[in-house]
């Protein structure tokens, strides 16, 4: 009987991740992104992509305790779960996965500082650039700036409406993106 009651938390634990994780898989997939601001549709293009929504959910939810920060932890353990499944769909072997989500770890990681740091101070213009040197490091040039940098900070902003409870309970919203953005 215990038992039963630390399953059926897990389960409730479980469909909120999953809603909220699919609500940023979601707006990462949307067309706007690969169509007309830039961003490669390549498997390492879709990463960048998810790992920038990620990342303005980890906005939102940074510096709440409790509940909060359990959630963010099981949202970044599932992104990492998704990306360790990814590559090996990709056919990289089982010897070379762990140093290759050490390196997407890192990329992540660094990626989650400066996007921070821009959105923080409110910086558009380096917002951009930082996305655009991450997103297509050979080709920066490609990746439409500003509408991409206006849609983190909408994003940001957006999210930020979200109560915490509904946030707690897996509804995580981002906005429409549109052929062109600016902040």
């Amino acid at each position: 009987m215990i038992m039963s009651l630390f399953r059926r938390r897990s389960n409730l634990n479980r469909r909120i991740v999953d809603t909220a994780y699919a609500s940023i898989v979601t707006a990462a997939r949307n067309p706007v992104f690969y169509a007309d601001w830039g961003v490669p549709d390549t498997p390492l293009g879709r990463y960048e992509s998810i790992g920038l929504h990620m990342i303005l959910f980890l906005y939102r939810t940074r510096g709440m305790a409790g509940a909060a920060e359990g959630l963010s932890q099981d949202m970044l353990d599932e992104f990492f779960k998704d990306v360790d499944h990814s590559i090996r769909e990709l056919g990289v072997g089982d010897p070379s996965v762990p140093k290759r989500m050490k390196k997407l770890a890192r990329m992540f990681y660094g990626r989650m500082g400066n996007y921070w740091k821009a959105l923080d101070e409110g910086d558009a213009d380096a917002l951009g650039d930082a996305v655009a040197r991450n997103i297509a490091p050979e080709t920066p040039d490609a990746i439409d700036r500003a509408s991409m940098a206006g849609y983190m900070m909408h994003a940001a902003e957006q999210l930020k409406q979200v109560p915490d409870v509904e946030l707690l309970a897996g509804t995580v919203r981002f906005p429409e993106p549109v052929a062109r953005m600016e902040s």
